[in-house]
């Protein structure tokens, strides 16, 4: 899990973590002596707090710890293929290794936003989660962007108006607004522990076949790798289906192109 060998992890024992940042999706644990402690938790990575100095590592998904006077922050990582990782540097200079160059988006202008929207030709949804082109937004919340803009996710990012993108700007900035509240009010003020990526109140991801909040259509999705994209027909594509690859490679004329279709075709037949 260790991805760096300078500092060493002992060169970390008994210095003072000062701050906390965030670098894209990457936590950053800024300590005395100039040195950083940065953790990725990828997909399946969590935090676990332990009230108890020195607590025991869980054997079958625990990783890593870090004891403090007052308790242990404990990583775990529920998967099989160990994603997460921790890096140790000296010197704050020494993060560039881990910058991605995407652009805040709660900071970022109509200008500066629609300038990294265009700067390469790509669908929206892949636009908004490249962490090259923009920080921490991620597949979750980027279905959710996309829903509150009313846009299509597979739309270029080349052919985006003016007035379509102060729209995605502003759906990014009250979509992160809106769910970094909500989290910190969830939590309160104990450690949050349901950390996970589909919530009850998200209104596109992880909603497939279920009815949209907003119109009642049934999500519909589109897979690859491991990754999937969840959309409103009616509320974002003008009610056009989306080709999934596996299902449209297999289907081929047969696939259906629009919801009534798909709807008609899951009627038993009388």
């Amino acid at each position: 899990m260790l991805r760096t060998v300078k500092p060493a992890a002992a060169d970390f024992v008994g210095k003072k973590i000062t701050a906390l940042e965030r670098n894209g999706k990457r936590i950053v644990f800024v300590c005395e002596a100039n040195l950083f402690l940065v953790i990725h938790l990828m997909v399946s990575g969590r935090f676990r707090w332990a009230d108890a100095p020195n607590a025991k590592i869980p054997g079958k998904l625990g990783l890593a710890a870090i004891d403090v006077p007052n308790g242990t922050l404990i990583l775990t990582e529920a998967s099989s293929k160990k994603r997460a990782s921790i890096h140790l540097y000296e010197g704050r200079e020494a993060l560039t290794e881990i910058e991605r160059g995407g652009l805040e988006p709660m900071t970022a202008t109509a200008k500066t936003f629609g300038a990294r929207l265009r700067s390469e030709n790509h669908t929206l949804k892949r636009a908004l989660t490249d962490p090259h082109l923009f920080s921490g937004i991620g597949n979750a919340y980027s279905d959710e962007i996309l829903h509150a803009a009313r846009m299509s996710p597979i739309k270029l990012t080349s052919k985006l108006t003016d007035e379509e993108v102060t729209r995605l700007l502003t759906a990014t900035k009250k979509t992160l607004t809106w769910w970094t509240n909500h989290l910190r009010k969830e939590a309160g003020d104990k450690f949050p522990e349901k950390v996970t990526a589909f919530r009850p109140e998200m209104k596109a991801h992880g909603k497939y076949l279920k009815p949209c909040a907003d119109c009642g259509t049934p999500i519909q999705r589109i897979r690859y790798a491991e990754n999937e994209t969840d959309y409103c027909p009616t509320c974002q594509t003008e009610g056009k289906l989306l080709a999934d690859r596996s299902l449209s490679r297999l289907l081929k004329d047969d696939w259906p192109r629009t919801i009534e279709e798909l709807e008609a075709r899951r009627r038993p037949k009388k």
